[in-house]
């Protein structure tokens, strides 16, 4: 891995950008102008049923308002697109094959109907079902099945998904904001990689992306915290140098419980989206900042401060001062109300 910053704001087109994705852009963007790197936007669309019309077009337009523009991504190419994970959708198969020539991935054949009476049978038994090392081998799968029976169903056009199979020990990862993070992988099941319909699952497709668009730090959302060592543990397996990750806090309802949702802002009074959004299905309208009366420059200041402190008593920063004060090491592991 080259030691030039790169880092990626990865959102999924499914409706309006809410203020916590801003939030995570902002950091992104901040960490990646701190240190002379690039920032990366790629689109997260494999998931076409909730794929919602204007949704990217309203994610560039929310940070070109912001101030906090891309400099890879949809319309701006670099050397590691296409930047839509739904232009990349040919070559994930090939590395779920590549994890299967080594070892750390199978084929299974479960029926959606056999994977239910399983789950029936541990609900029965007041357990929870788990597809994993204690019972991956009571499976159809090519652990199970002899190398001419797997060929065999293959070439007739069974349906098959393709399976992660972790290795079993303990973990030891670091994050930037959490530090030290230790884990017994045999609590991880064997996650599917590779859909029946030709897809990727989201794991497969964000490491692989990660890879190949030579992201040096993913800053993201502590929502993604639980999937962080099965992510490291797909970077060991491929052999790839793993990025650093960062989880940010997450942005909490103004009574501090739970994360912040649209419902709170419409109970509440305030926006959570920076601009005005036109539902195209049911026609609702959801306020913006921008519509509210905010500046651009207003708004990043408020974000930035949410989980952030620069330890100054300075409170009103330029987005130039943001970038100079910014650090990951000053931001807060507790959510931000």
């Amino acid at each position: 891995m080259s030691t030039s910053v790169r880092v990626r704001f990865a959102p999924s087109p499914t409706g309006p950008l809410h203020i916590g994705g801003v939030r995570t852009a902002l950091f992104n963007y901040l960490f990646a102008k701190k240190h002379n790197g690039t920032f990366v936007l790629r689109i997260e669309d494999t998931d076409q049923n909730r794929y919602v019309e204007g949704a990217e077009d309203y994610i560039i337009s929310a940070l070109n308002w912001c101030h906090i523009p891309y400099d890879e991504g949809p319309g701006k190419e670099g050397d590691c697109g296409p930047y839509r994970q739904s232009e990349r959708k040919s070559m994930y198969k090939q590395y779920a094959l590549d994890l299967i020539e080594k070892g750390a991935a199978y084929y299974a054949f479960d029926t959606a109907q056999e994977l239910q009476t399983a789950r029936e049978n541990a609900e029965a038994k007041k357990e929870t079902f788990i597809y994993n090392h204690n019972n991956r081998n009571d499976f159809t799968n090519s652990l199970t099945l002899s190398s001419y029976e797997v060929k065999e169903r293959i070439n007739r056009g069974d349906d098959y998904v393709i399976r992660f199979k972790p290795e079993l020990k303990t973990l030891h990862m670091f994050d930037e904001i959490r530090k030290g993070i230790e884990i017994d992988t045999s609590l991880i099941d064997d996650k599917v990689l590779f859909k029946s319909d030709g897809m990727p699952t989201y794991h497969l497709a964000n490491v692989v992306d990660d890879h190949d668009m030579k992201i040096s730090h993913v800053i993201r959302g502590e929502e993604w915290l639980p999937s962080m060592a099965l992510h490291v543990l797909l970077y060991e397996s491929f052999g790839w140098e793993r990025p650093k990750f960062a989880h940010l806090p997450l942005i909490l309802k103004p009574t501090g419980k739970g994360k912040l949702s649209k419902r709170d802002g419409d109970k509440m009074g305030f926006s959570v989206f920076p601009l005005e959004w036109k539902d195209p299905k049911s026609g609702e309208i959801s306020t913006g900042f921008k519509q509210d009366g905010f500046l651009p420059e207003t708004m990043i200041n408020i974000l930035a401060f949410l989980g952030w402190n620069p330890g100054t008593e300075q409170e009103i920063f330029s987005l130039d001062e943001l970038v100079q004060a910014f650090s990951l090491d000053k931001v807060n592991s507790s959510g931000a109300k």
